[in-house]
């Protein structure tokens, strides 16, 4: 199974290196492959968890050179796509994990949800529904922890797979 860390390149507070960090490591701890956007900030300590706990990591890189990708990526997939590769990212997932970000993860939140892909939040973006200030009911499944948020990632892709079959 693969499952798509989100987040900033450039996260402002260093709590949120840590919990993605630990999110890669509980995912490759369990057999799981993480797909990231494939560069610093928060898709890197994903990348570096995954691989500490001997994971395979996959980086959807938005320009056209592998050598961009962090150190910690085993996969390098160049897009030369810039920010529309975040279409491919959250696919690649059966689920996806968003913690914190900024405009690029909103949009892959977006996208994901748009296209019935679940998604986990730590940490990250409140939504409302149509601007009135309402929380859209379901949308993200809010975890309290990196452990929280892997269980909770793995239990949507098994219900989206299960759903499939049908």
């Amino acid at each position: 199974m693969i499952i798509s860390i989100i987040g900033s390149s450039n996260p402002t507070d260093p709590e949120h290196l840590r919990l993605a960090e630990e999110v890669g490591r509980e995912l490759a701890k369990r057999g799981v492959m993480v797909a990231c956007g494939g560069l610093s900030g928060i898709m890197e300590a994903a990348c570096r968890g995954a691989k500490s706990a001997g994971g395979t990591t996959i980086g959807i890189l938005p320009g056209r050179e592998a050598r961009d990708a962090n150190n910690y990526v085993d996969i390098p997939i160049v897009t030369a796509l810039g920010y529309a590769r975040n279409v491919i990212v959250v696919h690649t997932g059966r689920a996806v994990i968003a913690i914190a970000g900024a405009f690029g993860t909103l949009s892959e939140i977006g996208h994901a949800l748009g296209d019935g892909i679940p998604v986990v939040g730590l940490s990250t973006w409140p939504l409302s529904n149509n601007g009135e200030g309402q929380s859209v009911d379901g949308a993200i499944i809010q975890a309290s922890d990196p452990v929280d948020a892997v269980e909770k990632a793995l239990a949507a892709a098994d219900a989206r797979d299960q759903a499939n079959v049908s």
